[in-house]
């Protein structure tokens, strides 16, 4: 499927964009055709990724950076390729993207190396990653558990203090809380969009606050990257992560950003092999990033199929893509918001946030809800979708939540609307 406008999808455009991906075509529970409405959890994957990992295990499957025969190098080139196409896809450059297994392990990679420096490993350099007693490191309530518990964890080993920006009942981060972002603070880490309430964050005033204040950014890109035109540059951001699995690639992958002087400053986390320069029996050099922080065998194949999905949203184009998703994002909304007894957390303006619409009925579990919609062939996630202290917040202990993708069409929002408004009366709540 191609196209090149910056408009949203037309219908032959949208019909195209699903016929690429092989799964919708099933049915499930007894023959109900799926509706996929977990894309926040999960994206589905176009056939051309599909084929791209397949290609590479049926010829090219070798170790990278390693050997030195015809196989070797064509990995090593398909590795190196889609580095450079990823990076290319955030505004990077391909040695400012370092591989991890997902955003997961991206964030803990800069939580342990500033860990590790404060430890006074590392070169002169990494001074400025150093924190400790009187530092202090902001979050937001808005954040999931991954950018959140690294920090907590890094506060402990360092004896630094950790402090947040709060959120307000609408569950966007609140700007009058900035103040808390002071001299002292060495990091700020914070969601670009929330993977609950859909909304984007204020990443330019944080971002200004934070480097007035000569503190570095850490920016959780899991939800703004597969839908929304993302530059790291732009956003002036220090690091970003984000995992390969929600933006149509495989699991097992995701990527760091971070600014080139910041990874050569940063010690390594894992040590071992491919990611050194010279070993002896009693001290070791390492190599430039990203391979100071690329030990042991890599996933060369996930990454030649990450590499196929960042091209394949570039050749869609991310401002069609935008677009698309903004009409569904209207579209759920509206209609989510028409059921009665039915609560949604967040923002109801679709200009501040994306299509990832977290929702509580009144009198029902989340997983009830989910159960019965399951039961119509309709996916979506229920739980507390690792963001505890953010429900917490905005009062619900756990909540269902639709969210949309490329593929999602207007039909289908509709048709689960229509069962959403049947779960209050199946279960007999007035």
């Amino acid at each position: 499927m191609s196209t090149t406008a910056e408009h949203t999808l037309t219908a032959a455009e949208l019909a195209a964009v699903r016929a690429d991906f092989p799964l919708l075509e099933r049915t499930v529970r007894g023959g109900q055709p799926l509706v996929y409405l977990d894309s926040a959890a999960t994206s589905q994957k176009p056939e051309c990724v599909i084929d791209a990992e397949q290609d590479f295990y049926l010829r090219r499957n070798a170790a990278v950076h390693r050997g030195a025969h015809a196989l070797a190098e064509e990995a090593t080139d398909a590795y190196e390729h889609a580095r450079a196409a990823v990076a290319g896809f955030i505004g990077a450059g391909a040695d400012e993207l370092v591989w991890t297994k997902n955003a997961t392990e991206a964030i803990n990679l800069v939580a342990y190396a500033m860990s590790n420096a404060s430890a006074g490993r590392g070169a002169p350099a990494s001074e400025r990653l150093r924190i400790g007693p009187g530092d202090e490191v902001v979050v937001t309530e808005a954040e999931h558990h991954a950018n959140l518990v690294p920090w907590q964890e890094l506060c402990a080993r360092t004896g630094a203090a950790l402090r947040y920006l709060t959120v307000t009942d609408d569950g966007r981060i609140d700007t009058t809380s900035l103040d808390v972002i002071t001299e002292r603070t060495a990091l700020v880490a914070l969601t670009h969009v929330s993977n609950v309430t859909g909304a984007i964050s204020p990443v330019a005033e944080v971002v200004a606050a934070a480097h007035a204040a000569g503190a570095l950014v850490v920016l959780d890109a899991c939800q703004s990257v597969p839908h929304l035109p993302v530059d790291v540059r732009s956003l002036d951001v220090d690091f970003a992560a984000f995992s390969g699995h929600k933006m149509l690639g495989p699991t097992g992958i995701g990527a760091l950003y971070g600014r080139r002087e910041l990874l050569e400053a940063m010690p390594p986390v894992l040590t071992g092999g491919s990611m050194v320069e010279v070993v002896t029996m009693t001290s070791t050099t390492y190599a430039p990033p990203p391979a100071r922080f690329e030990a042991g065998t890599q996933m060369v194949a996930q990454a030649v199929g990450l590499g196929a999905a960042a091209d394949y949203l570039s050749e869609l184009g991310m401002p069609a893509l935008a677009a698309h998703e903004a009409e569904l994002t209207t579209h759920l909304l509206r209609r989510v918001g028409d059921v009665p007894g039915v609560r949604i957390l967040g923002p109801t303006d679709p200009a501040t946030r994306i299509g990832v619409v977290s929702f509580v009925v009144d009198g029902v579990h989340p997983h009830d809800v989910g159960q019965l919609l399951d039961a119509a062939g309709i996916a979506v996630r229920v739980g507390h979708h690792c963001a505890q202290p953010l429900h917490r917040r905005l009062g619900a202990h756990s909540s269902a939540r639709a969210s949309v993708g490329i593929h999602t069409t207007i039909e289908e929002i509709d048709f689960f609307a229509e069962h959403l408004a049947r779960v209050r009366q199946f279960f007999g709540r007035p």
